[in-house]
């Protein structure tokens, strides 16, 4: 009996505990209005017939991309365990996808969770978010990449955030082969490292004025 009690308890400080935070895992999502066929829609009158029956790229998260670790001291990679302030981790991933004259337009969709960690607290968190087309093969060529940062706000000292990310225009040229789409896959994840800054292009050069003609 004394055992059943302490499991009881046990049980009831689990389920009090996976109640914490602000999210329900229960709640609804814009992910489920995504639609739930992965052949890609039409649009326009100029459609090749092969172009209806095209299959959405897949959506996988990247190895090593899964979780993000963000500590105490900025640029640190892998803070140590006492030092992490926030945790993400992604739910799961959603996709649409139309084709409109030999374009792909995707749509996609990420859900994670930010919950604090021993350092954590009230704050926001600018969750640095990675999207890349690739077509797979012996030698694996990247179609497209974006970088995005989703704001998180977390609102109290042990919290646990439910975020979605959504990429309505993610545009590539269909590949000359209809059938090579079959080898895109759309990989996202977490991205800590910044992306390089954009190059500006030198000012024009001020024309020299010529020298007066002597008379």
């Amino acid at each position: 009996m004394r055992n059943g009690t302490n499991m009881a308890a046990l049980l009831t400080v689990a389920l009090a505990l996976a109640g914490c935070g602000t999210s329900n895992v229960f709640n609804s999502s814009s992910l489920d209005l995504f639609k739930t066929s992965s052949k890609a829609t039409t649009t326009g009158d100029d459609a090749k017939p092969a172009e209806t029956d095209v299959e959405c790229p897949g959506v996988e998260v990247r190895t090593g991309a899964a979780t993000l670790m963000i500590g105490t001291k900025p640029g640190e990679v892998e803070p140590a365990a006492l030092d992490v302030r926030y945790q993400g981790t992604i739910i799961r991933t959603a996709r649409e996808c139309r084709v409109a004259s030999g374009t792909m337009t995707m749509k996609i969709g990420i859900e994670g969770r930010i919950i604090t960690g021993p350092a954590g607290g009230p704050g926001t968190v600018d969750v640095p978010l990675r999207i890349a087309v690739v077509q797979e093969g012996t030698n694996p060529k990247t179609i497209l990449s974006r970088f995005a940062r989703e704001p998180v706000t977390v609102a109290g000292a042990v919290d646990r955030v439910v975020f979605t990310h959504i990429d309505s225009d993610v545009t590539f040229p269909m590949p000359a082969r209809l059938a090579d789409i079959d080898a895109y896959v759309v990989y996202v994840g977490f991205d800590p490292a910044p992306p390089p800054p954009e190059k500006k292009k030198p000012a024009p050069k001020a024309k020299r004025a010529g020298k007066p003609k002597q008379s």
